[in-house]
């Protein structure tokens, strides 16, 4: 094999490919970047078993072949050679050598055919959405999984497709997060749940561009993003997501408008007196046209009262900051709408039209 490409070229597409590397495998071959130029195009690919990523690159064959390379040492030497013309080869004996201006570096391969293929997806079911829209709707939702592997299903994210509506839903046993998007055309029903970590390595490779689009094909057990030079395929979790409607109550004994920036900012000067670690609720007061937001903790203590339009009953009521600091961050509208029923029960953060909702479960506190 002997293949020349631009430096630049090949690490966007190693910075692309290593998102699918395992950071642990009982299989070596996995730790490898497969390095295929068998045909008309050079293609690096990586898999990690539960998501794997194809990616085409700019370059010239000269020599037909294929290779895997140690994925993290060819990413190394790749990043700090000059910017120029790399030239790659490889022998029948899988030694590559890789040459750019007065830098060579002779490097031990694999069997390029040992490498696992990626799973085939059947092009049936498919959605049509902008990477930029995509982008956003995981950013927006993705801080609700669950980290821990307890409950896998709450380590994934709802895909739920109606009509002309993707609904994307993610929750981990203290909120929920509710993103809706209008899509283009018109689909049928389906329902798949993809696991969180494959839409974090998705997110890092869509562009902020509104033009650019990317195509989601489904099948029962995979689904595979297309992007303009690169497809990623990913396991789906398996079962039944939750049912959450019968969590999303329209009910509310207190609703309030509030200046997002002004609530975000009262919070995030609370949190200053919480060590990490430290579960210290902020407890939120409020009456007929004032927020009081009070924390209390062993570094100190701060109150700070924020104007609001209320409607309902005064409430006192308990949160973990952190959990309304993610929600806020990712709402772009000034002023939100918050719907309250009791202490023990959720807060709503909600716009009208519902394509946002963010649930958040109350902490206790003593009063």
């Amino acid at each position: 094999m002997k293949i020349v490409c631009q430096k630049s070229e090949l690490l966007k597409s190693v910075n692309i490919v290593m998102k699918a590397v395992p950071s642990k495998t009982t299989m070596p071959i996995l730790e490898c970047i497969l390095i295929d130029a068998a045909r008309e195009e050079i293609k690096f690919t990586t898999n990690d078993m539960e998501l794997g990523i194809e990616t085409v690159v700019k370059g010239n064959i000269l020599e037909k072949g294929k290779i895997a390379l140690d994925a993290r040492l060819f990413s190394e030497i790749i990043r700090k050679l000059p910017e120029n013309e790399v030239v790659i080869t490889a022998d029948d004996k899988f030694q590559a050598v890789i040459t750019c201006e007065k830098a060579k570096f002779s490097i031990s391969g694999k069997d390029g055919e040992d490498y696992p293929y990626l799973p085939f997806v059947e092009k049936d079911n498919s959605i049509c959405i902008s990477q930029f829209t995509l982008r956003e709707v995981i950013k927006q939702t993705i801080f609700s999984i669950a980290q821990n592997e307890n409950n896998r299903m709450m380590t994934g994210e709802l895909f739920e497709i109606d009509g002309n509506t993707l609904k994307v839903v993610s929750l981990d046993g203290h909120r929920i997060s509710i993103r809706k998007i209008e899509l283009k055309d018109t689909y049928e029903k389906k329902k798949i749940v993809v696991p969180g970590k494959t839409l974090i390595e998705i997110s890092k490779i869509l562009s902020g561009e509104t033009e650019d689009m990317v195509e989601i094909y489904f099948t029962k057990n995979h689904v595979l993003f297309e992007l303009e030079n690169t497809i990623a395929v990913s396991r789906l979790i398996e079962g039944e997501y939750f049912h959450i409607e019968q969590m999303l109550s329209s009910d509310y004994e207190t609703k309030l408008k509030i200046n997002k920036r002004e609530l975000l900012d009262c919070i995030d000067r609370a949190t200053l007196l919480i060590k990490e670690g430290d579960k210290r609720p902020i407890i939120i007061g409020i009456d007929d046209h004032s927020m009081e937001l009070k924390i209390d903790s062993q570094i100190g203590s701060m109150n700070e009262q924020i104007l609001i339009e209320k409607e309902g009953k005064d409430i006192l009521i308990g949160f973990n900051p952190r959990f309304l600091l993610d929600a806020l961050r990712v709402i772009d509208d000034e002023t939100i709408t918050v719907y309250l029923v009791n202490p023990k029960a959720p807060c709503f953060i909600k716009d009208d039209t519902e394509s946002y909702v963010y649930l958040i479960l109350p902490v206790n506190f003593n009063a």
